[in-house]
């Protein structure tokens, strides 16, 4: 299946339609723009108007985000991925409990069809979503960042999938971040996602529970909340009715993993 991931890691393939069409340029290639293009006054201002305020908060966040940011790249991230594949920590082996478990972060995100939705898919979210939209019981959410964690996160949803492709109370996601503002710009955002339309479509007919979303922006925070470093592995979270991460796991899937995973999920349909 194409992959939107596949895309953005191998930009130099003749085969790309959106490469052959718009010659995306990656941020790790040189990028000339004139100095009155949006996206440059648009972050121009953003620093201004935070000094011309004298909020001192805000620049104080602001730098502290730009250290953390600095303090680990792409090599920090290939390092630890060489080190242990991905498995950054163990998956848990029970559900959190319901008490001390936390709210997964709101995400906005778009299906390939141009449709938004914004997850998770709660009793608190139901009015955001589709007013009349089903709430399911159990929720399971795959994160991905680069194309290097595709794989990983196949390991999971592939049994998953097998293991409740009956099941009418639960729900699957799998979320591609696209974080570089080139890409999220208005009219290249709807060229992907057009691009993407017809290969979620066939895999759709394959699992009707599987939901191919991409969301687009700055997800800084968003990773903060969910303790997300390493961008090149991918992140497992299984949700229950309320938004609430009850499960998570990372990396490639164990066998003890997975049935850790699937246990779970049951407990979580019969609540």
């Amino acid at each position: 299946m194409l992959s939107l991931r596949r895309l953005l890691i191998h930009p130099s393939s003749t085969k790309s339609p959106i490469r052959s069409s718009l010659q995306l340029f990656l941020p790790n290639e040189d990028i000339f723009l004139p100095s009155n293009h949006p996206q440059i006054q648009k972050t121009s201002h953003r620093f201004i108007d935070i000094y011309q305020m004298g909020n001192k908060e805000a620049i104080k966040k602001e730098r502290a985000r730009i250290s953390d940011e600095m303090s680990r790249g792409y090599f920090a991230d290939m390092s630890e991925l060489k080190k242990h594949g991905g498995k950054i920590s163990m998956a848990n082996k029970t559900l959190i409990p319901a008490m001390v478990a936390v709210k997964f972060p709101a995400l906005e995100a778009n299906f390939s069809d141009g449709r938004s939705l914004k997850l998770p898919i709660s009793s608190e979210q139901n009015d955001i979503n589709a007013g009349k939209k089903a709430i399911p019981c159990a929720s399971l959410l795959c994160l991905s960042f680069r194309a290097s964690s595709e794989a990983m996160i196949q390991s999971w949803s592939v049994p998953f999938l097998d293991a409740f492709s009956a099941s009418k109370n639960l729900q699957f996601y799998e979320v591609s971040l696209i974080d570089s503002w080139f890409l999220s710009l208005g009219p290249i955002k709807r060229l992907l996602l057009r691009t993407m339309r017809k290969s979620n479509a066939d895999a759709r007919d394959h699992a009707l529970q599987r939901q191919v979303v991409y969301s687009f922006g700055d997800h800084y925070y968003f990773r903060k909340e969910l303790k997300i470093l390493n961008l090149l592995t991918g992140y497992i979270f299984l949700l229950d009715k309320y938004g609430r991460i009850r499960w998570q796991g990372c990396g490639m899937t164990t066998e003890e993993e997975l049935s850790s995973l699937l246990s779970c999920t049951s407990q979580l349909l019969e609540e």
